[in-house]
């Protein structure tokens, strides 16, 4: 989000109640903003949304401090249209009524169409969004929902098939030195922030224009207070209190961050894993999730190929529980780097679920006589355990031709070993046993 002018009198001026830093310097037309070029560039799909002359609904889904609200609110400007807001936080199906009748009022009464925006929209549950439906149909309001979270879970398909989504993306580093620039230019003249200064704080804003405008904020106020004008690194530090990453234990950084760890395991990356693992932790990720997830990857993407790395996880959460942080995270790094180097195979994931699959939508079928459990006499007399050979008394401790599946069960292949690591041993010994089935058939069938 970039900033416009703001008046000369100074920005820390406390003789009246003034609106944050955010607030007074937010854009009042689309060449202010800063950041999203994907979308507001040249040709790009909201710049020509705005061309058009005709809004249309939308999802803007997109990290805190992006310009969800910024832009809904130049729309209503560029299009002169009515602009109702909803917190879906703080609202409810009366306050929905009550914007579709002001709606209305302003289209009766001046004829002007009306955009109703809505922040944090996928807090509104399944009847609250579907309120909004009939009236977008109708054209009686243009509607705009922001939120952080993933929109294809979030959103109602009835409601998401009528707007377009537009993702936004977090400020690069630079596009927030740009808005610092500005902010120093126009509130902040009067402190002078060292380049280090200056790069710790797009640090700690982390993508959120919103966040490094507050931190400004903070700065500038206590830099007026203790006459203070010089901004070097020592001074942010003390300044500052850390705020937490943008990790959202709910929400799509925690999934997206997540996603990486895993994809840098399964792709034998140490280095990458290590590092999605230390940014988890630094944001506030539970350690023992991440632990979990990690038993997840020993069994689902090194499986056999390494057996021993299931048993090395969960060595690893169980150092935690002992341990605690910051000791017992060392634990789950250096299981993270074992997966990580581990030899790689899904054969044992792909055969679980082709087998479940196959259950799931087979008849049910008996099982052989041979294999059946005969404690008692009886059950002997009627066949149960009859001609069942015994494998530890088969040479090679292997009844070779012997059928364990249904008699009327067509041939299957579920398990299809890879030829790395451990697995490689496994399919070798698979190999053998089956030319022992098939030499036992040749025998039989003479």
């Amino acid at each position: 989000m970039r900033i416009s002018s703001v008046s000369d009198s100074g920005l820390f001026s406390f003789e009246t109640p003034q609106a944050p830093l955010a607030e007074q310097l937010r854009p009042k037309q689309v060449s202010d903003i800063v950041g999203q070029g994907h979308l507001l560039g040249a040709g790009k799909p909201l710049r020509l949304a705005f061309e058009s002359g005709k809004p249309h609904s939308m999802i803007l889904w997109g990290p805190p401090g992006t310009g969800k609200t910024t832009l809904a609110r130049i729309m209503s400007t560029e299009f002169d249209c009515e602009f109702i807001a909803l917190s879906a936080v703080l609202s409810g199906v009366k306050d929905i009524r009550s914007a579709i009748e002001q709606a209305q009022s302003v289209l009766r009464d001046s004829g002007r169409h009306t955009i109703l925006f809505v922040d944090e929209v996928h807090r509104f549950n399944k009847s609250q969004q579907d309120a909004f439906l009939p009236y977008v149909e109708q054209g009686l309001i243009t509607f705009i929902g922001a939120t952080t979270e993933n929109p294809s879970f979030e959103v109602n398909h009835a409601l998401l098939s009528r707007a377009q989504v537009y993702v936004l993306s977090a400020l690069s580093e630079q596009e927030l030195l740009q808005l610092l620039e500005r902010a120093h230019r126009l509130a902040l003249n009067h402190l002078q922030f060292s380049v280090e200064a200056r790069q710790i704080l797009v640090e700690f804003a982390d993508g959120d224009a919103r966040r490094l405008l507050n931190l400004l904020e903070q700065i500038g106020t206590a830099a007026t207070a203790y006459a203070i004008t010089d901004i070097d690194k020592d001074y942010l530090l003390n300044t500052l209190s850390r705020n937490a990453r943008n990790f959202d234990k709910g929400g799509d950084a925690f999934y997206d961050q997540i996603s990486a760890l895993h994809k840098s395991i399964r792709g034998s990356s140490p280095d990458a894993a290590l590092y999605w693992l230390c940014r988890m932790l630094d944001g506030g990720a539970d350690p023992l999730y991440i632990g979990r997830r990690l038993v997840r990857m020993a069994t689902e993407d090194i499986g056999l190929a390494d057996p021993r790395a299931l048993r090395l996880t969960l060595d690893a959460c169980e150092t935690f529980e002992r341990l605690g942080n910051p000791e017992g995270e060392l634990a789950l790094a250096q299981a993270a780097l074992y997966l990580a180097c581990a030899p790689k195979s899904n054969a044992a994931y792909l055969a679980y679920n082709k087998a479940r699959s196959f259950v799931a939508h087979d008849k049910s079928r008996s099982v052989p006589l041979h294999l059946r459990n005969a404690p008692t006499q009886l059950m002997k007399d009627i066949g149960h355990g009859k001609s069942y050979r015994y494998a530890h008394d088969c040479p090679d401790a292997y009844a070779a031709g012997e059928n364990y599946f249904p008699d009327d069960m067509p041939e299957t292949g579920f398990y299809q070993p890879t030829g790395y690591g451990m697995e490689q041993k496994i399919q070798e010994k698979l190999a053998f046993l089956r030319d022992l089935d098939n030499r036992a058939k040749r025998k039989t069938n003479r």
